[in-house]
């Protein structure tokens, strides 16, 4: 199609693994990182279960300075959109025909916890840079000076279906011929106890009954799922039109075919199966794709006990119980505003590896009638795949990706 736009760089950060081939390799392995975490400011008289990055190397090319006085998720960010960067070549663009979108907000809360608690009493002497740090456009600021971004760049909340979010801005972007390359940034969501606590509150944060089995805890789909589990993921993007630059060695991964949002004119965490159910439907009819030519779904899937179900009755009520089908979630975690970036990158590496990888802890389907990918990983040739995020306050987003020409 004329407006179709792909995908020609990826880079990921998470606990599963830093770099593209370390979270491929895992993911396909089904190798989780889930335990009770231990990042400082994750805990006060609590055991909440996660995944966290264990050590973070950054590219030497990165600026020192930068790097010095960036907050965790700004450092987790450079270091994924450099290997974003180099794969897509974009040294060789012209920076000003070249637009970011940071997807999410309140990145840093962790970060900005310790700090209020390390100066609490000399408050005059708090460093200058927690006047910027607190802003989410510190994350935009950071990635544009360290790499020369000159063109539209901004951030765009949508809860946990922000990272999709600024996928849907940046092809639309790319569309309107406003910038040649746009990159959509999904960066880590450094919560801290207190946002664990409210989640859990809410009841959309688990596990009270895998509290001693950190490894069983996340098991989106499954009958005996008790709400997602938290995971440090963050993941970048390079988008550009199709045929629009001819740059040596750059290919691209797949095409971004079809975008639909969708929202349910509603404050609070409940899903939506008509919001769902439009999004699909939107962005099939974007990419002018029926449902029978999908031949792959990577679903929101959470391990919350309503959303899961209202997810899979939007993909029955859309046609789509043939296409194979695995929650990425059940390996990486919950990455919140990364999320639906994320999985993006899960599905365009899954479609470039020719394989799927495994659902863990599935061990009990509530729906047997989908097309499920249980125990291991499978071969799988993907031509065309749907993937879906739903964020907090009724949004729902969905995205038609193929393998380009």
């Amino acid at each position: 199609m004329a407006h179709d736009v792909v995908i020609t760089g990826v880079g990921v950060t998470s606990a599963i693994g830093q770099g593209k081939a370390a979270f491929l390799a895992a993911l396909l392995d089904g190798r989780s990182a889930f335990r009770v975490m231990r990042r400082p400011g994750r805990q006060k008289d609590t055991n909440f279960l996660g995944a966290e990055i264990d050590d973070l190397a950054m590219p030497a090319s990165l600026s020192p300075s930068l790097v010095r006085s960036a907050s965790y998720s700004g450092k987790v960010a450079l270091a994924t959109l450099h290997e974003a960067w180099d794969e897509a070549r974009l040294g060789d663009v012209d920076p000003h025909r070249i637009g970011l979108v940071v997807g999410g907000s309140n990145f840093q809360q962790r970060e900005l916890l310790l700090l209020q608690e390390q100066y609490a009493g000399r408050e005059r002497f708090l460093r200058p840079t927690y006047g910027m740090m607190f802003m989410d456009t510190d994350l935009v600021g950071l990635c544009t000076a360290q790499f020369g971004i000159h063109g539209p760049s901004y951030g765009l909340a949508g809860a946990s279906a922000s990272g999709q979010l600024a996928v849907v801005q940046a092809v639309q972007a790319l569309r309107a011929g406003q910038v040649d390359v746009c990159i959509a940034l999904g960066p880590l969501m450094d919560l801290s106890y207190w946002e664990c606590q409210g989640l859990r509150a809410l009841g959309a944060m688990g596990s009270d009954r895998y509290a001693d089995a950190p490894a069983d805890a996340c098991r989106p789909f499954d009958r005996d799922r008790d709400g997602f589990i938290y995971g440090e993921n963050c993941a970048a993007l390079v988008l550009e039109r199709a045929g629009a630059s001819r740059r040596d060695g750059v290919t691209a991964y797949a095409a971004v075919a079809g975008c639909g949002v969708a929202m349910d004119a509603n404050r609070n965490p409940d899903p939506s199966f008509e919001g769902e159910t439009h999004a699909v439907r939107a962005a099939l009819a974007d990419a002018h794709c029926a449902p029978q030519d999908i031949d792959y779904v990577n679903p929101h899937g959470t391990g919350s006990p309503l959303g899961d179900e209202t997810e899979l009755r939007a993909l029955r009520e859309c046609g789509l119980e043939a296409a194979a089908i695995n929650a990425t979630k059940s390996v990486t975690g919950h990455g919140l505003c990364a999320a639906g970036a994320v999985e993006v990158a899960a599905t365009v590496l899954q479609m470039r590896a020719s394989a799927l990888h495994p659902c863990l802890n599935l061990d009990t389907p509530f729906d047997q009638a989908f097309n499920w990918v249980r125990e291991a990983r499978t071969r799988h040739t993907i031509h065309n795949a749907l993937t879906l995020s739903m964020g907090f306050g009724g949004i729902n987003t969905a995205l038609c990706l193929r393998l380009p020409d």
